[in-house]
């Protein structure tokens, strides 16, 4: 027959936690594949001569990739791939930031 865990109700709290877990986790590992998607679009992209370097297109694909990346590296507590994902996120908008500054110059 069933031991003292088998008798004893099972507490709610405990499926809630469980669900809540598991949608937590399941959103982690999708921001996770929509960061590598985005990335890897972004290789692509540019490996093929599709877009530019220079494009806010592919530094865009780049700071959400290396966002949603940096999100799920961090969550599964890999820290070394969370730091290069961030720095590739800060250079992601230094290079948007040097686009959008170079909008605005008139000219010579």
């Amino acid at each position: 027959m069933g031991g003292l865990l088998t008798t004893l109700p099972t507490c709610p709290l405990a499926d809630v936690w469980a669900t809540i877990r598991f949608i937590v986790e399941f959103a982690i590992n999708v921001i996770g594949w929509i960061g590598a998607g985005g990335v890897l679009a972004a290789y692509a992209l540019v490996s093929t001569g599709r877009i530019a370097a220079a494009s806010y297109t592919y530094q865009a694909l780049n700071l959400v990739g290396a966002v949603g990346l940096a999100i799920n590296t961090f969550y599964y507590m890999s820290y070394p791939s969370t730091a290069l994902n961030v720095t590739w996120a800060l250079i992601a908008v230094y290079a948007i930031a040097k686009l959008v500054s170079a909008r605005r110059e008139p000219p010579p």
